[in-house]
């Protein structure tokens, strides 16, 4: 079964942008040339955004690829099927990757075990139940991408062609 999605690439120094494509095409079986435009909000790095095709688990074997460099912000998102729910995957220097599932409209489904442990975690008095929460939907990344996602100007522009 097949599935897809995009990549995004927030920032990358520009000597890490062929390494990137070179990650891509390792994990996608074929030549890949992304589109580099500057990243505004970092100076003297580039962003990218690239449309993939691939078996389920591609946006797993994608983030795995690009987790190792610390210089390297990104997100992967993949589109649910009918043998697989959607996932998405961010990762910044200071926080590392994010892993979440998601459903059919986009929502971040979290599993039952891992709101148990927060509850627990809570009761214990180790950490408040509401930062839990927000880590569990992946907030503190979201925060620390917000910046990177708004393209700029002359940046391409994704049109979306199903609404749900």
């Amino acid at each position: 079964m097949t599935t897809r999605g995009v990549l995004y690439v927030h920032s990358a120094p520009r000597a890490l942008c062929p390494h990137v494509e070179w990650a891509v095409a390792g994990v996608l079986g074929a030549r890949v040339q992304l589109d580099w435009i500057r990243q505004p909000a970092s100076p003297g790095t580039w962003r990218a955004e690239f449309s993939w095709q691939g078996r389920t688990g591609t946006a797993s074997e994608l983030a795995s690829a690009l987790r190792g460099w610390q210089m390297l912000r990104f997100e992967v998102t993949a589109e649910p099927c009918p043998t697989a729910e959607g996932e998405r995957y961010s990762a910044t220097p200071d926080l590392g990757i994010f892993h979440a599932v998601t459903g059919m409209h986009g929502d971040i489904l979290i599993p039952e075990d891992r709101l148990r442990a927060a509850l627990a975690r809570s009761a214990q008095g180790e950490t408040q139940l509401e930062a839990e929460i927000a880590k569990l939907l992946g907030k503190p990344w979201d925060d620390e991408l917000e910046p990177f996602r708004y393209a700029g100007e002359g940046a391409p522009v994704r049109w979306l062609h199903q609404v749900v």
